[in-house]
């Protein structure tokens, strides 16, 4: 407002001297709230949450749904507001992207207030969780694992105090029954009957909370081969969407496809459950598999007159309404939820019929492309908890989208990163959070300290390494001497010293230290500007801002990266699961 007031007066033909005084008014005003550098801060804000600059001045009509809700965050973010509100922020981010929002919001300075299903998120950027149940707020200090344990933790003690409150009041009785018409016994008596009163059990309410119960129960049990592709490429609108995928899957695998662009990893599992057809390659389902799908965009699925009962029966083999409706009790539709249109649904209501669909389908192998988004922690972690338990002991098979980190760790046995169409790792969740084999791996799986070199020396495993401010040390095979390396060492495995480290003479400033739980946590500032973050355990040495320090770490915990793409891509070797 003050900006186009401005405007307007400095484009009046007839600028009066009292025009001059109000614009001198607004100028003052515009640069108090710092109105020249707010092009530039929205620009910046535009650009972490990925949206491409030839947009920034695109009308909003003009963007996807996902576009749309990344633009509305920035608009939340921009201007350092005093209180930010924050509804359901991860979603339709991409893991990086979070990353940096959790980073963004742990630097903000005001009030934040956030709903979000995401755990790891909530442990990251809350210091304090609200449990709202039985229609109150109650506020716990800490984050949600911190809440979650000392809410149990309460719930387990004022069982035992009930425990030994109900022993003691047996024994009242006890002694009040048997001595209450003795004489010489009666003062005892009446005493105790006192005593008895004034006993009060701890109220234990169970949670207002109801949460469906999921059951997947596969028709036939799973043969040994389940998929295999190859060479499977898709282009769309000139863009190499797919580029030469290979891979197998067999039974009881895990396997979690994460990465930056979360279309290509949708487009994969249409192509994959046959409604769209690859450019190139070739895929081949196992004789014993039948496939269920939960979609990422799942708007078209409701898009009918059916109501919730008339819209699962199409998808069962068996037409029995109380047959169907046992599904859709499972998932807490109930009575006349049944007769509920499903146009008109919630987007946690559509999730829920959707499982019901995989549920009553019988299948074998289950395709999740962001199936949780919409399901609070609680059913969240009990969809978990039942795909362990169906893949242990039926050796079903399920492939996962995610854009939670946490959900990728505990789901898969193996993590697969896609960039730019193609795998860029695959392996272990141990494997690449502890040995990244690219760039992309090492700053997507978040905080890794990322350091550009150049290999000197070299004596069998040994590198020694020159970097733009100092000498470091690490071990790597396959490298040349002049080989320009990416070098990436987790904050847990980098060290501060006061004092010289033989190999090292990589220097910077303590910029800041502070404990989070049990962690001290430090950000070192080096020369060029560049950040440097350190995690170390309770008892290391608290340097006071501006120190001096030595940056060191183990040489097998560094990990070597090659940068030339065709190195890059020989030391992966073939991006194959199996």
């Amino acid at each position: 407002e003050v900006m186009d007031e401005k405007d307007a007066l400095y484009a009046n033909p007839d600028f009066s001297e009292e025009d001059g005084i109000r614009a001198a008014e607004l100028e003052s005003e515009f640069a108090e709230m710092n109105g020249y550098d707010a092009e530039f801060q929205a620009q910046q804000l535009l650009n972490a949450l990925e949206i491409p600059e030839e947009l920034h001045y695109a009308p909003m009509s003009g963007l996807d749904a996902k576009q749309k809700v990344r633009v509305l965050l920035a608009q939340a973010l921009f201007g350092n507001p005093d209180v930010l509100l924050l509804d359901e922020p991860t979603n339709n981010l991409d893991i990086r992207t979070v990353r940096w929002l959790e980073n963004y919001l742990m630097d903000f300075e005001n009030t934040i207030i956030i709903v979000s299903h995401n755990r790891h998120f909530l442990n990251k950027v809350c210091t304090n969780i609200c449990d709202v149940d039985f229609g109150k707020i109650n506020m716990y200090v800490g984050n949600y694992d911190f809440w979650y344990e000392s809410s149990q933790l309460l719930v387990k003690q004022m069982k035992e105090a009930n425990k030994k409150k109900e022993e003691k009041i047996k024994e009242l009785q006890e002694f009040i029954s048997r001595f209450s018409a003795n004489a010489s016994k009666s003062k005892q008596a009446t005493s105790r009957k006192r005593a008895l009163e004034k006993i009060q059990l701890d109220e234990i309410k169970p949670s207002s909370r109801k949460y469906p119960y999921i059951d997947f129960r596969p028709n036939r049990e799973i043969g040994n081969e389940v998929l295999t592709v190859e060479g499977l490429s898709k282009t769309i609108d000139g863009e190499k969407i797919l580029d030469n995928l290979t891979f197998t899957l067999g039974r009881e695998d895990k396997v979690a496809f994460v990465g930056g662009n979360e279309f290509a990893k949708t487009i994969l599992f249409k192509i994959l459950i046959g409604e769209m057809e690859p450019d190139e390659g070739t895929y081949k389902w196992g004789v014993t598999t039948s496939q269920a799908y939960f979609p990422k965009d799942f708007g078209g699925e409701f898009d009918n007159d059916y109501n919730i009962t008339e819209w699962l029966t199409q998808y069962s083999e068996e037409k029995d309404v109380t047959y169907v409706r046992g599904f859709l009790g499972r998932m807490l539709f109930s009575g006349e939820d049944g007769v509920k249109k499903v146009a008109v649904l919630s987007g946690g209501e559509k999730v829920r019929c959707l499982l019901s669909k995989m549920m009553i389908s019988g299948a074998n192998v289950l395709l999740l492309d962001e199936p949780l988004g919409a399901l609070d922690l609680k059913l969240r972690k009990q969809m978990q908890v039942e795909l362990k338990r169906l893949q242990k002991k039926l050796g079903i098979t399920f492939v996962y989208v995610t854009h939670d980190q946490e959900e990728a760790l505990t789901m898969s046995d193996r993590i697969a990163v896609m960039h730019q169409g193609h795998f860029e790792q695959i392996g272990t969740a141990k494997e690449i959070y502890e040995n990244p084999q690219t760039k992309f791996v090492a700053s997507f799986i978040g905080e890794s300290n990322i350091f550009e070199a150049n290999v000197d020396t070299i004596e069998g495993t040994d590198l020694g390494l020159t970097m733009e401010n100092g000498k470091v040390r690490a071990k790597g095979e396959g490298f040349v001497k002049e080989e320009i390396v990416y070098i990436s060492v987790r904050p847990e495995n980098t060290h501060l010293s006061d004092k010289p480290v033989d190999g090292f003479t990589l220097k910077g400033i303590v910029k800041d230290q502070i404990y989070v739980g049990s962690v001290l946590k430090t950000i070192v500032e080096l020369p060029n500007g560049k950040e440097v973050k350190v995690n170390n355990h309770p008892d290391a040495t608290v340097y006071p801002d501006g120190t001096a320090v030595s940056v060191y770490w183990e040489p097998d915990k560094a990990v070597v990266i090659h940068t030339k793409e065709d190195k890059m891509y020989d030391a992966i070797e073939d991006a194959v699961l199996k």
